[in-house]
């Protein structure tokens, strides 16, 4: 198989197993403090992304998101059906992840979030968000390419605080969330807000990238 997509799979699942297990832990041993939980899903998220972008980077681009991915095929970076593989194995990445890490946390492994995180606003919230990350990618990939593990763990440890939806930004992480009944979960009712904003972000950030170069 293509180093690029055992990459993608691997980035993917220790993304999406980080997301969902740090959050588990963390409000294992809160003891209900929903702000200290936040805390700690929020430095484990930010702490995985930069050494799997440090990891995987020069082999696959360390996408690790289907949004990331479509920017760069928008971008004739790569093609289409490189696009379409690296989602399927983000996805399965992402799906394999969930089931592992409610096996090890001894949860039920099959679940259905039930946890409603609004609608409208935060739709707004994540094209705030996903725009915020690719623009971060873009520009620092030109500036300082050496920097972007670094700016996008920074990016996404402040998002999980100023945006309302704790700054999903990635439709890889948004459906595995579905499956996943735990802190970090979210219910199918508010799955197209978020989708839909992180959609809409990739034509924003790609227009407002070209008007720089």
């Amino acid at each position: 198989m293509n180093k690029k997509y055992i990459s993608e799979f691997i980035g993917s699942f220790f993304l999406v197993a980080t997301v969902i297990g740090s959050g588990i832990m963390a409000v294992n041993m809160a003891d209900g403090n929903n702000a200290v939980a936040l805390l700690g899903n929020t430095i484990a998220t930010g702490a995985i992304l930069f050494v799997l972008i440090k990891m995987f980077g020069p082999i696959s681009g360390a996408h690790f998101n289907p949004a990331v991915s479509m920017v760069f095929f928008l971008r004739e970076e790569i093609d289409f059906k490189n696009l379409l593989t690296y989602i399927v194995y983000q996805m399965a990445g992402g799906i394999l992840a969930v089931i592992t890490i409610h096996y090890i946390f001894e949860i039920a492994i099959f679940q259905v979030s039930t946890n409603i995180r609004g609608e409208m606003p935060l739709l707004i919230s994540e094209i705030i968000a996903t725009t915020g990350l690719i623009l971060t990618i873009l520009f620092v990939r030109k500036n300082d390419e050496a920097s972007v593990a670094t700016a996008v763990a920074l990016f996404i440890t402040a998002g999980y605080w100023f945006t309302s939806s704790t700054s999903f930004a990635n439709p890889m992480v948004t459906i595995s969330r579905i499956f996943t009944d735990t802190f970090t979960g979210i219910a199918p009712a508010s799955i197209p807000y978020f989708l839909g904003g992180q959609m809409i972000a990739i034509f924003i950030a790609d227009f407002v990238y070209k008007r720089f170069e």
